[in-house]
């Protein structure tokens, strides 16, 4: 996978898996990518134990590794004073001392396991010194910098941590797939650029090598086919949508209730012989109010 030049000292990239697709085996791959290239490689291990994590790397790459092991005791208590004094902080604070000059990569597994034991702002403060330029931007060689790969279970913390971690990422790297290949969106932060995205498919070898793909091809979705008919919607309704000739005939001949024909109103205006009339005769009370311009004066508001 290409990695980004940037003009700082050192590049941040942030690695956020989950449980669909684990990126343990891509941070391994880009280390053993890293030792090829002749970089010193610091790997602070927080997750698995030291052999767990060496385990599948042959001898010449285990031999270029610098592992710092937190897995096992993580404050120092079994042993105080020696490999790494002062608990995570003091450790992840040291890693910028030990690369030496020269290209390095400083892999921390995990931002999670750091994220558990420190307060987020702390760890935010740490990562930004790591990563920041002590010496003149004209000073620093294309192929002196350091990169720091941080993995990170996005699905173990909130937006506040993931988003706090992400701004200060110049590459995010979010892994995804389809149909059982891996494929790696890349969101690269230059200074003073509008951030790019590509997208970029992969698979890792046992070894941890890793095998740049193309991308595949959608075998799942049949061809449309131009000559097959169109299915229409309509066809398995409980009611019909569709009236034939006659029903329509039927429809428009038929008087609704609400409608009045002329014969109607004479037969309900005109009584027809031997039908009885009705007539109300209405006499006022004492109360009833006959003021038309007040009809509310009765009720003495």
């Amino acid at each position: 996978m290409r990695k980004p030049q940037y003009s700082q000292a050192v590049c941040y990239s942030l690695f956020p898996d989950s449980v669909e697709w684990e990126g343990r085996s891509l941070l391994k791959a880009l280390v053993k990518k890293s030792a090829l290239c002749g970089e010193q490689v610091h790997v602070l291990g927080c997750e698995v134990s030291e052999e767990e994590f060496r385990e599948g790397f042959d001898s010449s790459i285990n031999n270029r590794l610098v592992y710092h092991d937190l897995f096992r005791d993580p404050l120092s208590w079994s042993k105080p004073g020696k490999a790494l004094p002062g608990g995570p902080l003091e450790a992840l604070r040291a890693l910028d001392k030990r690369t030496g000059s020269g290209p390095a990569t400083i892999a921390l597994d995990s931002l999670s396991w750091l994220l558990h034991h420190l307060p987020c702002p702390i760890l935010c403060q740490t990562l930004h010194a790591l990563s920041r330029q002590d010496s003149c931007p004209g000073d620093t060689l294309p192929g002196e910098q350091v990169r720091v790969l941080g993995l990170l279970h996005e699905e173990l913390h909130g937006p506040g941590p993931l988003g706090a971690l992400s701004s200060l990422a110049q590459t995010e790297v979010t892994l995804s797939g389809t149909m059982g290949q891996a494929s790696a969106h890349i969101l690269y932060r230059r200074p003073r650029q509008r951030p790019t995205l590509q997208t970029q498919w992969f698979s890792i070898l046992p070894d941890f090598s890793l095998e740049l793909q193309v991308e595949p091809l959608l075998e799942s979705q049949p061809p449309s086919d131009l000559h097959t008919p169109s299915v229409d919607p309509t066809t398995h309704l409980t009611f019909n949508l569709h009236l034939s000739k006659k029903e329509r005939e039927a429809k428009d001949s038929l008087t609704l209730p609400f409608q009045f024909s002329s014969e109607k109103q004479q037969a309900l205006l005109r009584p027809g012989l031997g039908q009885a009339t009705s007539h109300i005769f209405y006499e006022p009370d004492a109360y009833d109010d006959l003021d038309q311009e007040d009809p509310d004066d009765d009720l003495d508001v």
